[in-house]
């Protein structure tokens, strides 16, 4: 079994004109349930061997405050791919982790993450119903696939398995 946590950055500041998208901080709100999404997973005992993740600005503030939170995250891996991929490409990104990775985080953005989420998981799952329509900002998936190497995942085999949304969260 392998199993993918995927995480969408958290809420992002729009209020600074001029700024590119790439550029857009995380707002207060944001900041707050990255942090708290952090303790969620610390108190789970979520572990990670490797976080690959979009270079953005808000992915980058996201990290910085989940980690607050969590307090251990492995050093990232900033791939420019991510920023603004689509399903076929986090798709393929997913099958070429090296095996040797056995716990990774991805964090990235919708839709593409969103899609990637959807299209990896059966409709079956009770969790996914919760999330069928959009991955809101700082929410957490853990998705356990059946394939034993990267290469082998195929669409539609996982179940979500764990799935933390801010919102919901006592803190």
């Amino acid at each position: 079994m392998t199993i993918l946590a995927v995480m969408r950055h958290a809420k992002s500041d729009w209020g600074q004109p001029g700024l590119t998208d790439f550029d857009r901080p995380l707002n207060r709100r944001g900041r707050k349930a990255a942090e708290q999404v952090g303790r969620e997973l610390k108190r789970r005992g979520v572990r990670f061997d490797r976080v690959l993740a979009s270079p953005a600005l808000r992915v980058r503030e996201t990290l910085e405050r989940l980690d607050e939170g969590y307090d251990g995250l492995p050093e990232p891996q900033f791939e420019r791919r991510i920023y603004d991929a689509g399903l076929d490409a986090l798709f393929e990104l997913v099958r070429m982790i090296p095996d040797s990775a056995h716990a990774p985080l991805l964090v990235g953005h919708n839709p593409g993450l969103h899609q990637l989420l959807l299209n990896l998981t059966s409709d079956a799952d009770g969790l996914r119903s919760r999330v069928s329509d959009n991955l809101p900002t700082a929410a957490f998936a853990l998705i356990e696939l059946p394939a034993t190497r990267w290469e082998e995942v195929e669409s539609g085999t996982g179940r979500l398995a764990e799935l933390i949304l801010p919102r919901e969260i006592d803190d």
